[in-house]
């Protein structure tokens, strides 16, 4: 049986359906899309771990609120007005945390060229970030991954090719090139999808 037949699955994608009733409808599909991708993923095969997947990814008021508070001109329902007011009292918006995260991922290739440390710290940390973020779907996440990951790549390249006497200026430029494009076009990739 899939997963998402599953009885508790479907509960729990309709209760976060009906919370979410404030949400353009491309949104609304979009996060129960996600889930149900989550959920598939997880690999639940016992009611134990079914519901150890859902409590994970928390009840479903939370789940709406959070969404709800991320969008530019929330809906004015009672009941999404209400579940934004429980979340955003006890959390920091959501909004401010997605525009830092893109802004880590933006500049961690130039900080990591500055100091490959705290280039790496930036770097982890804007994953961390958003990771954890219920704002991307997991093809935006794993794009904003990729193109923050390959700074490291590039600059391990480069220490090659410099410790091999085989980095001229030409190869130099464009390692640096390459370390501050791919992040921006991931963050520029990012941006979108929180406008969409």
């Amino acid at each position: 049986m899939n997963t998402t037949d599953h009885p508790s699955v479907v509960a729990y994608l309709d209760a976060v359906a009906r919370e979410t009733a404030g949400l353009p409808a491309e949104r609304r599909a979009e996060l129960l899309a996600d889930l149900r991708e989550h959920i598939e993923v997880s690999g639940a095969g016992t009611e134990e771990r079914l519901r150890e997947v859902l409590a994970e990814l928390g009840e479903p008021r939370t789940v709406a609120a959070s969404a709800l508070a991320e969008e530019p001109y929330p809906a004015t329902t009672a009941a999404s007005v209400t579940s934004a007011v429980s979340v955003t009292s006890a959390e920091p918006a959501r909004p401010a945390r997605s525009r830092l995260t893109v802004a880590l991922l933006a500049s961690a290739g130039l900080v990591f060229l500055l100091s490959p440390l705290v280039g790496g710290v930036v770097l982890l940390a804007g994953l961390v970030l958003l990771w954890g973020s219920p704002s991307w779907s997991t093809r935006h996440k794993l794009v904003g991954t990729a193109t923050s990951a390959a700074v490291p790549l590039a600059v391990l390249a480069g220490s090659v090719l410099l410790a091999g006497g085989r980095l001229g200026p030409m190869e130099l430029l464009v390692l640096v090139c390459v370390s501050v494009a791919l992040p921006a076009v991931g963050a520029l990739t990012l941006l979108r999808a929180l406008r969409a």
